[in-house]
């Protein structure tokens, strides 16, 4: 069960609800149709997911810090080019935010497969030892690995004074790059969104004029996709409450469960 004992001081803290994540049974399983007849017909068959593929990208390695030259690589990122990666942002207390991507992507990952899906992550592990992947490299993954869509997940590291909250940003429309998922990476990020809303996690308070939702045309993993993609910054990792909530493994668990509701919504599954 998300809702441990531990949720209710950590969202309290946090001013959200504490009622923010019901049971995966309840919320992120869906009953077989009643009614069946075919008691002997496989159970992954009832699964709502079985059949579809999905990427997932965990963002930056803990290990870019330690490989300076390999990540400011200049690396094609949809018509100009762009560092390969970066450090990426931290809490104030120094949890990374790859590691707090890795471990979001990790809770993601193991719903969704309980749900009958294939996942496949642009890195499988957080390493000190390890760099990259390189935008490029992650932007064209849910295609290279015959996905149906791609989410970039992230914790945002602004320094402005209040700042906390989600936002999901979806690519600007720009032929030859993205015209052709533009309009599916739109109606991702707002499938997103609603997750998002509907396990309480609050909208940015200082971007996007509190639609917590954002188009950009700058960032190579959007641009270089061929297939709908959105990226998610979870929350502001230099703001104390959004930073209680993604060091909290109940918190990180509302962050994957309301990503998994997100993908589902637009999937219509």
């Amino acid at each position: 069960m998300i809702r441990a004992r531990g949720l209710a001081v950590a969202f309290a803290a946090a001013g959200l609800l504490v009622a923010l994540a019901p049971s995966l049974a309840a919320s992120e399983r869906q009953p077989a149709a009643a009614g069946a007849r075919d008691e002997a017909a496989p159970r992954a068959a009832a699964l709502p997911l079985t059949g579809i593929r999905i990427a997932l990208d965990p963002g930056h390695q803990l290990g870019n810090h330690n490989f300076p030259t390999e990540i400011n690589r200049p690396v094609p990122a949809g018509g100009f080019t762009k560092p390969c990666n970066t450090t990426g942002t931290a809490t104030s207390s120094g949890y990374p935010e790859s590691t707090f991507a890795f471990a979001v992507a990790t809770g993601v990952k193991r719903r969704l497969e309980a749900l009958g899906a294939t996942v496949r992550m642009t890195r499988t592990s957080n390493s000190e030892r390890l760099w990259g992947p390189c935008v490029n490299k992650r932007g064209a993954f849910g295609g290279s690995v015959g996905a149906v869509l791609e989410v970039s997940l992230h914790g945002d590291g602004s320094t402005r004074a209040g700042a906390r909250g989600f936002h999901v940003i979806a690519p600007v429309s720009r032929a030859p790059w993205t015209d052709d998922i533009a309009v599916r990476s739109l109606r991702l990020a707002k499938a997103l969104r609603y997750g998002l809303d509907q396990r309480n996690v609050p909208r940015s308070t200082y971007l996007a004029g509190g639609t917590g939702l954002v188009k950009r045309s700058d960032l190579g993993t959007l641009n270089l996709s061929d297939v709908p993609i959105a990226m998610i910054e979870l929350g502001n990792m230099r703001n104390h409450q959004d930073a209680a909530l993604m060091k909290s493994s109940d918190g990180r668990a509302v962050y994957a469960s309301a990503v998994v509701l997100g993908i589902r919504t637009y999937l219509h599954r």
